[in-house]
């Protein structure tokens, strides 16, 4: 037979995106297990859509940075790099700059916390906090517990870890007490234990609830009688609109409580500077894990934030946030109930950023979305706050970014969406949609959450 013939150097070969589709194939087929729960959550979707200058986007927790007193900022950021720069710009420590650390122990104070610098770990963000104490805790399998609903971005960490979360039932008032020992017999009768619960006790993301002061102690100790370390996130704690400040579920039992806090709300969110308060055997876990992770947190965002905190008042720059804010939700509240329909419900924060708002039966908010979008503003459904999918009555709306103008306007357009969904709803009845969950129980004060109903917590 003869020879095939060579290749010609001219024959065309593959080339770009068609070339690598089967090499990316080969290489997804070689991810790990656990990258399966790394999804983008559907408030990052959004944000593309939601960011345009037609749009009013009542989505996203963007802090207003505007009251930031940004030109003496400017001039102190310039004297660091001209006096401080060659530490500044160098690697640094994994725990975090020690005098920031000794900083944030002062931070904590208000809150009834009574810590050593040397039991804070300091972390890109408290996400990367989260994020590390979930790779120390938790196996594939493993139980967690946290509230319903709860943040997208724990739920996130949670699921890239191959955790399984269970939600309890939230009211006006918080995580329920009698839900969460409910909760935690049922496991034990099954003979599976959880390893924490992630609770978000003051103006509650998403929900803008706050956990009731009596209840406080009960929940810890209910955690204490089964063995239940705490994960207490508290980004919003000093953002309360009359003044006051919570005591901490870390102030009321060191032992137990891991708290995360962040001076993204207080702050400056771009400068991802939070920080983890945990004892000495979880502490030297989480600087372990930092370390492998990003060796250290940028000295340069500590050095920034540290001279904030010694330079400028910060107590007085919460406060005019506290205002701001303040301002807002009550543009947020009094739109609500001007315009929205009959048959909605919503919470009513004391502080924070969010309004959690149930709408009437038969409405699915996912699915409503794109409509929304349409109609030029947005919103964050409620099922990217349940990880097992259900919310479809609720969504979150963000009053932190917008001026109350806007707010009041968004919220118009987001009452003619509603409305024109009802009128569907009323004159054919409503869809059968394909793989639609349970909102979850109707059995719900005025102004409480939507939550799972027991047999799905």
């Amino acid at each position: 037979m003869p020879e095939p013939a060579a290749a010609s150097p001219e024959a065309p070969q593959p080339r770009g995106d068609h070339a690598r589709g089967d090499r990316g194939a080969a290489r997804t087929d070689r991810f790990a297990a656990r990258t399966e729960g790394m999804t983008a959550s559907e408030i990052r979707a959004l944000f593309a859509v939601a960011s345009r200058p037609e749009v009013v986007s009542l989505a996203g927790g963007m802090p207003n940075l505007a009251a930031l007193p940004l030109d003496s900022l400017a001039d102190e950021v310039a004297a660091l790099v001209a006096q401080e720069g060659q530490v500044a710009l160098q690697y640094g420590s994994a725990q975090g700059v020690p005098l920031l650390r000794e900083q944030i122990t002062e931070v904590m104070s208000l809150e009834g916390i009574r810590a050593h610098a040397d039991d804070v770990v300091v972390t890109v963000g408290s996400q990367m906090a989260l994020d590390l104490l979930t790779r120390i805790f938790c196996d594939p399998g493993d139980v967690v517990l946290a509230e319903a609903p709860s943040y997208v971005g724990a739920l996130g960490s949670f699921a890239a870890y191959q955790a399984d979360v269970m939600h309890v039932t939230m009211d006006d008032d918080g995580l329920v007490p009698s839900a969460l020992a409910a909760t935690l017999d049922r496991l034990a009768a099954g003979g599976r234990r959880a390893k924490f619960l992630y609770t978000i006790p003051n103006f509650h993301n998403p929900a803008g609830v706050t956990m009731a002061v009596a209840r406080r102690a009960e929940i810890l100790e209910i955690c204490r009688r089964h063995d239940l370390l705490v994960i207490e996130d508290n980004p919003y704690g000093l953002l309360g609109f009359d003044g006051q400040i919570y005591p901490s579920l870390r102030s009321m039992d060191p032992e137990n409580v891991v708290y995360l806090g962040s001076f993204s709300k207080t702050f400056a969110s771009g400068l991802r500077v939070g920080w983890a308060l945990a004892g000495a055997d979880i502490r030297d876990k989480l600087v372990l894990a930092a370390e492998s992770a990003t060796l250290c947190p940028p000295t340069f965002n500590q050095m920034i934030v540290s001279r904030y905190l010694a330079t400028h008042d910060w107590r007085r720059q919460i406060k005019s946030f506290r205002e701001v804010y303040r301002d807002r939700r009550d543009a947020m509240l009094h739109a609500l109930g001007t315009y929205l329909p009959p048959g909605c419900r919503w919470t009513r924060p004391d502080g924070g950023f969010y309004v959690w708002l149930t709408v009437p039966e038969g409405v699915d908010t996912k699915a409503m979305l794109p409509r929304a979008v349409g109609a030029r503003v947005a919103y964050a459904s409620g099922t990217g706050f349940h990880a097992d999918g259900s919310g479809s009555r609720q969504l979150r709306l963000s009053y932190c970014y917008p001026t109350p103008e806007r707010i009041t306007e968004g919220v118009r357009r987001l009452a003619g969406v509603l409305e024109a969904e009802l009128d569907v709803l009323h004159t054919f009845g409503s869809p059968d949609r394909a793989g639609a969950r349970p909102a979850g129980s109707t059995g719900r004060p005025a102004r409480g959450p939507q939550s799972p109903s027991p047999d799905t917590t």
